[in-house]
């Protein structure tokens, strides 16, 4: 499942770092980023034989998908790390969630990853939430791969689709493969950089490995006739107008590199692969809080980007994935905490894909870590060595739009419910607002996307054992309250004023509309967006 034993016990972290490509897919719903994730675990050999997740009946789920919501309803919620070797590189694929409810936990994985790879379906092209996912890449400088899957589909006119990425996106598209046959017809794929015709054969299911053919122009054309010679002509058009491969481009994150390919019958994942080793940035030396890049060959440093519960059912854990930056991270190191400065024992270090585990020895920049049992750790917290402290940006909060109050059906279970929603709030599955008139017993719960209340009460009731009722509240409008002694103007008939965890008085407004009439009513109120709240 892990490459960390090929790496050895690395004596430079900064040559070791050269090797790792750290990617995530990004795609919306239905894109197919599980079924891609597993295809190029098959390709490398971590797998014998890959599930789908809208498979036959009797075909096993995604091994990356693991709560029992992602396997009955075909979506990613959680995201999972996945590391393996390929070639003489290590690769770190960050799986991501696919709903667009659960956006604010893809921002917090992209905060992770040096490129990502952009799935886009044949037949609908650029979607809603893959837009909102290439404006993270886009501001973070996030370089992107593209994939146009499903080509073994009905879909659109591939150069239709490249189109629609320079004119909707900005980013120029540069074509490394091209399809030979149109969407439902799919023969193979002209490698432009060679020339050739690569085939493929359909493999039962597309469970294994697709048998790759490789044939000369001439071949080619023998073989496969009017499609060979109209890819060919259309990647002669492709070149005329600008559409070959430039790697200054693609770093500065201007233009795409794209593969067509199907992920359910394993076309053209090799090449994705192999593009990924030779095009994807390495890691670089991470900013610290003061702008400062923190040299790869520097002492142990990483950042918490996620922390989650529940992955196994036969263990109560705690898992915090960390992003190693500097150093070489080695299983049983004593590191400091940087918000609070004690010390804390990396004893229980693990690599974690879905329900399945490995225990993990040593890392280096651009390894994820998996650090058990981390009760004191936080969303966007630093981790590091020797001197001088460093200290990473923290991860923004996405504003909430969703607001519903929760509370035990079962009084006896109180304990429980408490200790559940303490987790999910440090988790982030959701944020938890709180306020003296509600009282603990009935906290407010505020989502980015109603499918995380789903997520939580689920949780609620089979991880913690504690059932509860919840009741959607009428806000859609939030806003910080900067005077905290402004309570009393702000509590309103449609209104409400609640703490978030932090202590950040938050006013929660039933619309814009109403909002705008406090303001209108109080001129002396002070409230600002919601933006940049820590994770």
């Amino acid at each position: 499942m892990s490459a960390g034993a090929t790496a050895g016990r690395a004596a430079d972290p900064a040559q070791e770092a050269r090797r790792r490509r750290t990617f995530a897919v990004i795609s919306h719903p239905d894109a197919g980023k599980s079924t891609l994730t597993e295809a190029l675990a098959l390709h490398a050999k971590v797998i014998s034989e890959a599930g789908a997740v809208h498979g036959k009946a009797g075909r096993r789920g995604v091994v990356s998908d693991w709560l029992e919501m992602e396997r009955t309803r075909g979506i990613s919620i959680t995201s999972a790390a996945l590391q393996f070797a390929y070639e003489d590189c290590v690769i770190n694929l960050l799986d991501t969630p696919g709903h667009a409810d659960f956006s604010e936990d893809t921002y917090r994985v992209l905060s992770a990853v040096d490129s990502a790879v952009m799935l886009l379906d044949a037949a609908k092209g650029l979607e809603p939430q893959t837009l909102k996912l290439f404006d993270v890449c886009r501001h973070r400088g996030i370089p992107v791969i593209t994939f146009i899957n499903k080509w073994d589909r009905p879909g659109r006119d591939a150069l239709e689709l490249c189109d629609e990425v320079q004119e909707r996106i900005g980013l120029r598209p540069m074509p490394l493969t091209w399809p030979v046959g149109e969407s439902g017809r799919f023969r193979g794929v002209l490698e432009r950089s060679s020339g050739e015709f690569v085939g493929y054969e359909r493999t039962s299911g597309g469970a294994a490995i697709a048998s790759e053919q490789r044939l000369s122009p001439g071949e080619a054309r023998a073989e496969v006739g009017a499609d060979w010679d109209r890819a060919v002509e259309e990647s002669d058009l492709l070149s005329a107008s600008g559409g070959d491969f430039d790697a200054e481009a693609f770093h500065a994150a201007t233009a795409t590199p794209v593969l067509f390919g199907s992920a359910v019958r394993n076309f053209g994942i090799g090449q994705l692969l192999q593009q990924l080793v030779a095009l994807a940035p390495r890691p670089e030396p991470r900013p610290d809080v003061r702008g400062r890049p923190r040299e790869l060959d520097a002492p142990f440093s990483a950042f918490v980007f996620k922390v989650q519960t529940g992955m196994d059912p036969s263990h109560r854990d705690r898992v915090a994935f960390a992003r190693v930056c500097s150093g070489a991270f080695e299983r049983g190191m004593v590191v400091t905490h940087a918000a609070t400065g004690k010390p804390f024992s990396t004893k229980y270090a693990q690599h974690v894909f879905g329900q399945q585990r490995d225990t993990l020895d040593l890392a280096n920049p651009g390894d994820v870590v998996g650090l058990v049992n981390a009760t004191a750790l936080r969303v966007g917290d630093t981790l590091y060595t020797g001197k001088p402290a460093v200290e990473y940006p923290g991860i923004p909060s996405f504003a909430p739009e969703h607001f519903a109050v929760v509370s035990t059906t079962d009084p006896g279970r109180s304990k429980q419910f408490r200790r559940g929603i303490e987790q999910l709030s440090q988790e982030g599955v959701v944020q938890v607002l709180r306020s003296d008139k509600r009282g603990d017993a009935s906290p407010v719960l505020a989502a980015v996307g109603p499918m995380q209340f789903e997520v939580a009460m689920h949780r609620m009731e089979n991880e913690f054992r504690a059932p509860v009722r919840m009741e959607q509240l009428p806000y859609s409008v939030v806003r910080v309250l900067e005077d905290d002694q402004q309570r009393a103007l702000a509590d309103g008939r449609r209104s409400e004023v609640l703490d978030r965890a932090d202590g950040t008085p938050l006013v929660l407004f039933a619309s814009e509309h109403e909002m705008r009439t406090t303001q209108r009513l109080h001129p002396e109120l002070k409230l600002s967006p919601v933006v940049g709240a820590q994770g």
